[in-house]
């Protein structure tokens, strides 16, 4: 194998511990000739470009013989141990990944489009990948070792690290980057196929008619993605906070408080939870509260909000299904320390939340909005759903592309009457015309 290739994507053991070893030993060269600290003023471009310059003469002058290629891959490697994050450096700059996980030295597996790869990639050793996670954990001041071998924390740049380290961890140090994608408006979201224009129609009047809405799905199914599509849809007026673990929400409005959890020190003090943000969040005036996730005792809170005076609000929950997500909903806010009966909050449920979206994501990498259903259970009875869209999948065909339809049906007269009476756009697809027919018998007649 060519000390190139090598270079640029070592694929088996020895061939790693050859080229770690070639850029331990420039990279010690190069920090022998230039104090980093010194150079901490310049910006990040000028002071990549003076060591690519300082190590480009080292190995001139030093040796080994190399061609024009097989030199800028060893500069490029060297520089991204002294400066950035060695092996991850590439990954990170390559605007089509969204997930890095590394499980162990010898395994390193991306996310692209929603599809899982492993990559021909490796650290040299462990040390090298420890010395990469410590740097990382640095930089936002958490440390992370045998006595504290868990972190999840968010960097400067807006990723979300999370790393887990031996004893814990069985098959080494692991490391997982969530890159968080680019804001979607709901047109483009419709371009992917993940929505129709009439399910657009449809959630934007839900949430200009102020609306409770929970976006439901599982992990990696866009929860995230929608509900900042949808706070576009708020009319910028108004006074949005959002509460998350880590902030990802980008909303585009001028009048947006955003506010961010955060985790005990090293000394177990200091933690701020989502429920004291959600608690917090009620004195300061709010038009509306958009809470990234719900998982605990903050639900409640969050119940409480959307049933006195907060409408129009919006969080998301991991369930699996509209109905699931109700049940949820009130498992999660049975976990405060206010004890109250599960028949009273499936009430404060009933009458809190008005809609559900659905998420799913396919085999294919595909995410789509699979069920948008309303809440027309009442106060402490089992909770209902009537279910206004979906998607219909075709069986798949041999390329393995989901493909299908969406469904829509006929809205609840109260719905329809309630959208009318906020001079919200009904779809027509949704079949309408009846409720709004009858709600102008009973004006002519009143």
């Amino acid at each position: 194998m060519s000390l190139r290739s090598r270079i640029a994507a070592p694929d088996d053991g020895g061939a790693a511990r050859e080229d770690g070893h070639l850029v331990a030993v420039y990279r010690a060269k190069l920090l022998e000739e230039i104090d980093l600290a010194e150079m901490s003023g310049l910006a990040a471009a000028e002071r990549r470009a003076r060591l690519e310059r300082v190590l480009g003469h080292i190995i001139s002058r030093e040796g080994p013989v190399l061609s024009s290629s097989e030199r800028s891959q060893l500069i490029r490697r060297v520089v991204d141990e002294a400066l950035g994050l060695g092996v991850l450096e590439p990954l990170l700059a390559d605007a089509s990944i969204t997930e890095i996980m590394v499980n162990g030295p010898d395994s390193v597996f991306v996310e692209r489009a929603g599809r899982v790869e492993q990559l021909p990639l490796r650290f040299a050793s462990t040390e090298q990948l420890m010395q990469t996670i410590e740097r990382i954990v640095s930089t936002v001041n958490r440390r992370v070792d045998e006595s504290n071998p868990m972190v999840d924390a968010r960097l400067p740049t807006g990723e979300r690290v999370n790393v887990i380290i031996p004893p814990l961890a069985l098959t080494g140090p692991t490391l997982t980057i969530r890159r968080f994608p680019r804001a979607y408006t709901l047109p483009e979201l419709i371009g992917l196929g993940s929505l129709d224009e009439q399910m657009l129609m449809l959630l934007a009047a839900f949430v200009r008619a102020r609306f409770n809405l929970i976006v439901s799905g599982g992990t990696g199914t866009g929860k995230t993605t929608l509900l900042n599509a949808l706070s576009g849809l708020i009319p910028s007026r108004e006074r949005i906070i959002t509460i998350e673990d880590s902030a990802e929400l980008q909303l585009q409005q001028e009048h947006v408080i955003r506010l961010e959890s955060r985790p005990p020190n090293v000394e177990g003090k200091g933690q701020i939870t989502i429920r004291d943000l959600v608690r917090n969040s009620l004195r300061m005036r709010p038009d509306r509260i958009i809470v990234g996730e719900v998982r605990g005792g903050e639900t409640l809170d969050m119940l409480q909000a959307m049933s006195t005076g907060h409408d129009g609000s919006l969080a998301t929950v991991h369930a699996n299904s509209a109905e699931d997500a109700l049940m949820r909903l009130q498992t999660l806010g049975s976990m405060s320390e206010v004890l109250i009966p599960f028949e009273a909050l499936k009430d404060q449920i009933n009458s809190a939340v008005d809609v559900v979206v659905q998420l799913a994501r396919y085999a294919d990498g595909s995410r789509k909005v699979v069920e948008i259903a309303l809440v027309v259970s009442h106060g402490r009875e089992q909770f209902r759903v009537a279910t206004v869209s979906r998607f219909v999948p075709q069986p798949l065909a041999a390329d393995r592309i989901v493909r299908g339809r969406f469904e829509h049906l006929p809205l609840p007269r109260s719905v329809a009457e309630k959208l009318y009476v906020a001079n919200e756009p009904l779809p027509p697809a949704f079949g309408v015309a009846e409720a709004i027919d009858a709600l102008h018998t009973r004006q002519a007649i009143g």
